[in-house]
């Protein structure tokens, strides 16, 4: 248990730092999920409109320093590529 003023203030911050994180990752996981339904489901355009949506999830939340900007730009390549072969099949 934390003592000190500062020490309870950290524990605070990393409360809310946390909730918040957990709520990034799970917004990229829900549209990467949508991303994915339409590339099975829907044509190539509402496919390419859930890849924009996704791309621009996983850069905020790669700026926020919740996942890696590697692992970030990773994902969009291999979204990408799925994307691509949905449009030439």
């Amino acid at each position: 248990m934390a003592h000190s003023l500062s020490a309870k203030k950290r524990v605070r911050q990393n409360l809310k730092h946390r909730a918040r994180n957990r709520w990034r990752l799970r917004t990229m996981r829900e549209a990467l999920k949508k991303f994915d339904d339409k590339i099975v489901h829907s044509s190539v355009e509402e496919a390419r409109e859930a890849y924009l949506e996704a791309c621009k999830i996983l850069d905020k939340t790669a700026s926020k320093g919740v996942i890696h900007k590697n692992q970030a730009a990773r994902r969009k390549s291999r979204l990408n590529a799925r994307l691509k072969a949905k449009a030439t099949a």
